[in-house]
């Protein structure tokens, strides 16, 4: 049994507000990650960076840094440790072409060599610990067997694996074969990431790999936002739980912009995922992408209460 579940980060979603929010009303994660900060040489943590990494509200977070050299990563983690972390994890599965471009993200898989440079750079110097969220390559699953005998030169915390390519973003199937290497032969810890979307789906990956420590869920999570609770025995989320959480997220968007139409923005994003929850979302779920202005989206969102039936699993692809 995942003794660890973990909310990924979802650059866009699972920003402050939403955890905070998502946290009180649903929670049962043991760890959100705070979607990537991009440290330039300038070594300045932006007003917008230093509003995500504080935590008032004492929440159990891993700040996590993208950066393409060691320097700039080891200054963002010597900052984040001086504001309490005792974690930070490396962000090297991000698929985004204008990211990979740079060197970043996935992109530092492209030249195994500059990675495990890069890796001693880091580890050599990190004052806490350091984890690391991961594909399988940049072009190809055959590519993994060498990134992880660099993985395994380091003392990384826990190895989070998205089984799959950069060109295959999140679509496609899983390589399991290939992560099946890395619970065999991984010198570190294991986290799973990738298309958990329900308790079905966990428990399958569960009885495949049945020493599997710990997995990461992102989009399941907001389409579900009760998922983790389920994992743990708990009740699925009601109607009413479901909309008192929307209209509270709603509202501290609101707080957080000082006007509703960018509220109502953010709104949109999270029920990209969150109607696959209602049985016949697709058309309310395409009118509401297309809607424009806080009205529009209240009177979608309310519809969608008002006339959908609440699904037992999220149904559809979450891409």
């Amino acid at each position: 049994m995942i003794a660890r579940f973990d909310l990924a980060p979802l650059d866009g979603i699972t920003k402050r507000v939403f955890r905070r929010v998502w946290h009180a009303r649903f929670g049962g994660a043991d760890r959100c990650f705070i979607p990537f900060l991009s440290p330039t040489d300038q070594h300045i943590l932006t007003p917008r960076d230093r509003r995500e990494v504080e935590n008032p509200e004492g929440l159990p977070q891993v700040p996590q840094i993208m950066a393409k050299r060691a320097e700039d990563f080891v200054w963002a983690a010597e900052t984040l440790a001086d504001m309490g972390y005792g974690e930070v994890n490396l962000n090297l599965g991000c698929p985004s072409g204008t990211v990979t471009a740079k060197g970043k993200g996935s992109g530092l898989l492209a030249d195994p060599d500059r990675l495990d440079r890069f890796l001693d750079g880091v580890f050599s110097r990190a004052p806490v610990p350091v984890s690391v969220k991961t594909r399988l390559g940049y072009q190809q699953p055959e590519e993994f067997p060498r990134l992880l005998e660099i993985f395994n030169r380091y003392p990384i915390a826990c190895l989070t694996i998205h089984p799959r390519v950069r060109p295959e973003k999140y679509r496609g199937q899983v390589h399991l074969d290939s992560f099946a290497l890395a619970m065999a032969e991984s010198k570190n810890p294991v986290c799973y990431n990738g298309d958990l979307v329900s308790v079905p789906g966990v428990r399958a990956l569960e009885s495949r790999f049945s020493n599997l420590g710990a997995a990461m869920i992102g989009r399941g999570a907001i389409a579900d936002p009760a998922l983790f609770r389920r994992l743990r025995g708990g009740p699925a989320a009601t109607r009413e739980e479901l909309r008192t959480f929307t209209e509270e997220l709603y509202q501290a968007y609101q707080d957080f912009y000082g006007q509703a139409a960018p509220a109502s923005q953010r709104m949109k994003e999270v029920w990209f995922y969150l109607i696959h929850l209602f049985e016949g979302g697709e058309r309310l779920g395409g009118r509401m992408r297309r809607s424009r202005g806080p009205r529009a989206y209240e009177e979608l969102e309310a519809q969608i209460f008002q006339e959908l039936a609440l699904l037992d699993e999220p149904l559809g692809e979450l891409v």
